[in-house]
């Protein structure tokens, strides 16, 4: 049986949309996935409709809209590209919330931006260097894949793409 009092369950109704997951959980935002975890588990039982069978169906409608939030903000918070994601956003006054689809869409974007490149000039060399990957012209990609590491000196994908090739090579 959980302990946490109706008036504790209905104030926290009451403002859950203000609280950014961190809040939620009551972590600071630096916190160890270790930290995450156990706030996540501590929270859980608590608001979980399940813990609560004994309140009347308002508030366990309440306890499982918590439950609820609280999960979300652990999928997000407990993956680094997804708290990355977050941070930035929160970080941004972009809002509290952050979907798992939009997480998702995020993590997308950078893993996209990171294999093809984040400047038009290093993408349009990859792409060149990925066309001659494909036809198997070593010479060519290695050159196309030294241009674009031009634009972009930081790329570990470029980087081991253009170790790839050499051995090819």
């Amino acid at each position: 049986m959980s302990d946490v009092a109706p008036l504790e369950i209905q104030a926290l109704a009451k403002i859950i949309d203000e609280l950014d997951y961190y809040q939620l959980l009551h972590l600071e935002t630096n916190a160890e996935v270790s930290a995450i975890k156990k706030a996540f588990h501590a929270t859980s039982r608590t608001f979980h409709p399940d813990a609560n069978r004994h309140l009347g169906d308002e508030l366990r409608e309440e306890c499982a809209r918590i439950s609820k939030r609280v999960t979300e903000a652990y999928c997000v918070l407990r993956d680094p590209r997804r708290r990355k994601a977050y941070d930035a956003k929160l970080g941004g006054n972009e809002g509290l919330r952050m979907q798992l689809a939009e997480a998702k869409a995020a993590h997308a974007r950078q893993d996209t931006e990171e294999r093809q490149g984040r400047t038009p000039q290093g993408r349009q060399f990859y792409q060149k260097a990925a066309q001659d990957i494909a036809r198997q012209d070593w010479t060519s990609a290695q050159q196309n894949l030294k241009m674009a590491m031009t634009f972009e000196p930081e790329s570990a994908f470029f980087k081991e793409k253009l170790e790839e090739v050499r051995k090819q090579k």
